[in-house]
């Protein structure tokens, strides 16, 4: 039954990139969280802490996308060697200033120059996979066994993602309870500095650099309206994950439990562990395309029950079965976009995928926070189903597009 994932994990290299990459990418579930604590520790402001977390999350949107073309064109390694001090020195100065309590505009200045460096490392490291699995990206098309293994991959991956997300706030909030307030930023730094560099001397699994062709060079492949379709849907699925995230705080927090919702939203990615699991191990007939778009109905459907819930118990149960639809859908996401771009861009393609999700994140956790203030915590959910709505309603200026794809992948089947 497991026998993809006994492949997988048995290939030449895979443990020794897949597992740095894992460490790297802590940071990108502790960082938000971390920055909170010690901008509230400094000036007990939760409005300039959200204030802040929001920029950054607009400089990360904009930012990933332009070091995946770097690292395209030069390497991973050695993009990676040249991005992440940067980033790091940029996240000391933040602290520096913050803990001597130094003018508020020199904060959003530092946090704006280390957010310039940040990197999606998921594209990354799906990016390795990609190329260890199937190096001619064409054989992912024609053999069946290369695309299961590439699933089971993106699949493993998602867990991995899930696995930083269930671990890294609560490291975080222990961090800076226990130890001091910028310690949360701090061990997010640790793993950044630990995992990267050792993601970045796997030279035998990286994908070879692909320079900039003098002659009919590769636009941004974010003109492609393949890519446009894909990045548009899931900005509004980051709106909604924003949302989720600072309404179930608020509706624990209404029942007198604050502390259990880092617990819930635990559960919450449980769920999507369990069905990135069980997605590597399904040989799927149909188009990514089609995935994608089944299980983007899905959130939205088990988004629903949300707005019914008057209780933790059931809030848990909730999330738990919300979950299910939401590694399957970033998965698709990754795939539709692999088969829409030559093999030189495609560590650029899979960091739209998640690019806009920080801005629609920041957009929506500001407009849940409102609705909580004046409206209450049940009444909030009303605003990450919204969010979801609108991904579906940004499907549709691209309903050729992935009719285009389904049908495709009908005839060629």
């Amino acid at each position: 039954m497991f026998s993809a994932y006994t492949t997988l994990f048995r290939t030449p290299g895979a443990m020794k990139f897949s597992i740095p990459a894992l460490i790297g990418r802590m940071p990108i579930s502790m960082d938000s969280l971390a920055l909170i604590f010690i901008v509230v520790s400094v000036r007990n402001s939760y409005a300039l802490a959200g204030a802040l977390s929001a920029v950054a999350s607009i400089v990360i949107s904009l930012s990933t996308p332009y070091w995946s073309r770097v690292s395209d064109r030069i390497g991973q390694s050695k993009m990676l060697l040249r991005v992440v001090p940067l980033k790091l020195a940029g996240l000391t100065i933040f602290i520096i200033l913050v803990i001597n309590n130094a003018p508020v505009w020199t904060w959003f200045v530092s946090i704006i120059l280390a957010e310039l460096s940040s990197i999606n490392t998921g594209g990354l490291v799906r990016r390795r996979w990609l190329h260890v699995l199937s190096p001619d990206k064409s054989t992912t098309v024609e053999d069946e066994q290369d695309k299961h293994l590439v699933n089971t991959a993106y699949s493993y991956e998602a867990l991995m993602d899930e696995v930083v997300f269930i671990i890294g706030p609560i490291t975080a909030t222990a961090c800076a309870t226990s130890i001091a307030p910028a310690a949360g930023l701090i061990a997010g730094m640790i793993f950044l500095a630990i995992g990267m560099p050792l993601f970045a001397m796997q030279k035998a699994t990286e994908p070879p650099p692909s320079p900039v062709r003098t002659k009919d060079p590769y636009p941004p492949v974010i003109g492609l309206p393949i890519v446009r379709a894909i990045a548009l849907a899931t900005t509004f699925t980051g709106g909604f994950f924003g949302a989720i995230a600072i309404v179930v705080v608020g509706f624990s927090q209404s029942h007198g439990h604050r502390a259990q919702s880092g617990l819930l939203l635990a559960v919450w990615a449980s769920g999507s562990a369990v069905m990135a699991v069980i997605n590597g191990l399904i040989k799927w007939k149909m188009s990514t395309a089609s995935r994608f778009l089944i299980f983007l109905i899905s959130l939205t459907l088990l988004s629903i029950p949300f707005i019914f819930v008057h209780s933790l118990l059931w809030l848990g149960v909730a999330l738990f079965f919300n979950g299910f639809a939401i590694a399957p859908l970033i998965i698709n996401a990754y795939s539709v976009v692999q088969d829409a771009v030559p093999s030189e861009q495609i560590t650029e393609s899979f960091t739209w995928v998640v690019a806009g999700m920080p801005l629609g994140g920041a957009v929506s956790s500001a407009l849940a926070g409102w609705v909580i203030d004046n409206y209450g915590a049940r009444t909030a959910f009303w605003v990450p189903l919204g969010f979801m709505c609108a991904a579906l309603l940004a499907t549709l200026p691209f309903f050729r597009i992935y009719k285009g794809l389904i049908h495709y992948s009908l005839n060629r089947d």
